[in-house]
């Protein structure tokens, strides 16, 4: 039924039938097209990526597991000397340049390395090898960050709560192409061709984002003028902004217990290829085989499961599913700590973060300032981030110079998965109060 005004009657919408596509994701009114906009954005994003990360894995085991922590200690200073500038672009340029400018840059990249690669002679491969993987590791956080962060910054809290999960599905999606492709092709591509693939699919992001940029209008929740304009604030204030917030902090404490015991079981997987598969083309695509795993078991919770869910149990428990998860999975591997049961523990564990606990992590930069969602949140995502790797790689190398196994490691990561439940329980509460006051400061 319509109105006189000629708008459509909420209540009948309603009350009619559910499409098939109705009943897999709570879908309203006018956020279709904007839905669409976003999967295309992180499908081609993670599309990318996914080209890539094989051949950064099968790198890093190239150059030497030993050199690995030195390459996680040079990530970080990558992430530091990137964050300032991309701060400046932040407070100098609206959103439509800034994001475009952040992926060229990285597009740009791309192509150096390709051209590297293919005109490299083998004895300089070891170290193009070494600088891609502490680019990748770099890149990788960066371009995700800034996809969430306008994600964050066009859907509200209750949209997102609704539709993150099914957004997330879209990354998966083009996880599983990008690791697929690779897995088909890394045995008779060169590494350069893939590599160009990836940037042209760096491409199909900046249209895409440009494409939803023209819809946010319609969904934001705060004056249309704010997402043309430049955000203003000091370079610095990722930093200092997080210093001063109780509610920015704990984020961070999450991102680093996540970053820690991940790389726990980063560094067991790359022993495990190294001794198990005897070339370089075997060890890419088993690793992008692992990707495959754990994309194909993502898709399915995120399709059927997540927004579910956090409609069922609220942000913090949701949140809490990882760490109770890793309690079990680490205290396992302290038991037996296997070939197949670390595998099987680190695709678990990595589908339970993309499925389930990505998505509702960025609900959380929902209530914080316009600002914070692409200062501080960068900052959170990459800077913290690789620190907790730093602290994990140096932390495994220190267990093992003191001739301590994987049940060391996994018994270590016990008490930290404990405290990064509680730490995801409080999160979910200060997150409900900051929605509850329109996302006024809890600090």
């Amino acid at each position: 039924m319509t109105q006189s005004g000629g708008t459509v009657d909420p209540g009948s919408a309603a009350d009619r039938p559910r499409s098939w596509f109705g009943r897999l994701v709570d879908v309203r009114p006018g956020e279709g097209r904007a839905l669409a906009w976003s999967w295309a954005y992180i499908f081609s994003l993670l599309a990318a990526y996914y080209v890539l990360r094989p051949i950064r894995d099968q790198m890093g085991v190239a150059g030497g597991l030993e050199n690995l922590p030195w390459l996680f200690t040079a990530t970080l200073v990558g992430m530091l000397a990137l964050n300032v500038p991309f701060a400046w672009l932040v407070k100098t340029l609206p959103r439509a340049r800034f994001v475009p400018l952040t992926y060229r840059f990285f597009a740009a990249n791309i192509l150096l390395f390709a051209g590297g690669l293919a005109l490299a002679s083998p004895e300089n491969d070891v170290w193009i090898g070494r600088a891609f993987f502490v680019w990748l590791s770099v890149f990788n956080l960066f371009v995700v960050s800034v996809f969430w962060a306008t994600i964050v910054d066009v859907f509200s809290t209750e949209q997102g709560k609704r539709l993150f999960g099914f957004i997330a599905a879209g990354a998966t999606l083009g996880a599983i192409a990008g690791s697929a492709a690779t897995a088909i092709l890394a045995r008779d591509v060169p590494t350069w061709a893939l590599l160009v693939g990836a940037a042209v699919l760096l491409e199909v992001a900046v249209f895409s984002m440009r494409g939803l940029a023209r819809l946010s209008d319609t969904l934001h929740r705060r004056p249309t003028a704010a997402a043309s304009e430049a955000i203003g604030g000091s370079a610095f204030a990722g930093i200092t902004r997080t210093l001063r917030s109780p509610y920015l902090l704990n984020i961070g404490l999450f991102l680093l217990l996540f970053s820690v015991t991940s790389t726990f079981l980063y560094f067991e997987q790359a022993g495990i290829a190294k001794a198990s598969f005897p070339n370089r083309g075997a060890q890419t695509a088993f690793f992008a085989t692992v990707d495959l795993l754990v994309n194909g078991l993502t898709l399915g919770v995120q399709f059927f499961l997540t927004g579910r869910i956090v409609r069922r149990i609220g942000v913090g428990p949701s949140l809490a599913l990882l760490p109770a998860a890793s309690i079990l999975g680490f205290a396992a591997l302290a038991i037996s700590p296997t070939i197949t049961a670390i595998v099987a523990f680190q695709v678990l564990r990595r589908a339970g973060n993309f499925a389930i606990a990505r998505p509702i992590r960025e609900v959380l930069f929902t209530v914080v300032p316009r600002e914070d969602r692409y200062k501080a949140k960068t900052f959170l995502d990459t800077v913290v981030y690789r620190t907790g790797d730093q602290i994990g790689a140096w932390s495994f190398t220190g267990i093992a110079a003191l001739g301590l196994g994987a049940t060391a490691v996994a018994v270590a990561a016990v008490p930290l998965s404990l405290a990064w439940l509680f730490n995801s329980l409080w999160l979910g509460r200060q997150q409900a109060k900051r929605q509850a006051t329109d996302g006024a400061s809890f600090d």
